[in-house]
């Protein structure tokens, strides 16, 4: 099995460390690739970079297709060459995945058309542009899309993904392994839990850290060819 993550400038790389940690662990012939345009270090939005192990030349076709979120994503989806890329390596994957603002990315490949989907909750009905079905859940799964909701999602995507490749046993045997047991020290984690002036203060950050990024989103989607909303 060949799992190929794209790996691009700007991205949260929990969305994609997480998910890799847990699907590294599949056993069997399962090979993971981190995929960009070359093999030259590609920076985070937590200011390190990661290695990419392959470029769009080195890897035409995959089994799993996995695309992480973050700050980079219009970006992405302004990029022909990565666009044309994940479009043709998920039309033909057995699995077509993202996690968090990457089901944005999947979308504008046009690789979520009636499908339902998630996001980060704050992206989430952004999906509609893309001919997409947005889901307020955790984790989605619709036919061989599955999608994960915001960053720590994409640990339970995974551990999702793997009940799905390699069974349940196998996918609780990787949680414990992992020590995956999460008690977070503060009920903070959706907006429905946070309260209106913490996800107030949330949104004026992104809209300083990120302005104008909904606009774009939307010349975006009408530029590769989606009806306007």
């Amino acid at each position: 099995m060949r799992i190929a993550f794209l790996l691009f400038p700007a991205l949260t790389q929990l969305d994609l460390t997480g998910p890799a940690q847990v699907l590294a662990r599949l056993g069997g012939d399962a090979r993971l690739d981190l995929v960009w345009r070359s093999l030259d270090p590609v920076m985070t939005d937590a200011g390190f970079a990661i290695l990419p192990t392959a470029t769009f030349d080195d890897v035409k076709a995959a089994d799993l297709l996995c695309i992480p979120g973050g700050i980079g994503v219009n970006a992405v989806i302004a990029d022909d060459d990565a666009m044309t890329w994940v479009e043709r390596v998920g039309t033909d994957a057995s699995w077509v995945t993202s996690v968090c603002t990457g089901s944005l990315i999947l979308g504008a490949a046009g690789l979520l058309r009636g499908h339902r989907a998630t996001s980060h909750w704050a992206w989430r009905e952004m999906l509609p542009l893309f001919g997409a079905i947005p889901t307020a859940e955790r984790v989605v799964v619709d036919r061989n899309r599955v999608t994960g909701g915001g960053v720590t999602a994409g640990i339970d995507f995974a551990l999702s993904l793997t009940a799905l490749l390699r069974g349940e046993d196998h996918a609780r045997a990787v949680q414990l392994s992992m020590e995956y047991d999460p008690a977070p020290p503060f009920d903070a984690g959706s907006p429905s839990r946070a309260g209106k002036a913490l996800v107030a203060d949330f949104q004026a950050r992104m809209a300083r850290l990120a302005p104008g990024r909904e606009e774009e989103l939307r010349a975006l989607a009408s530029k590769r060819g989606f009806a306007a909303l």
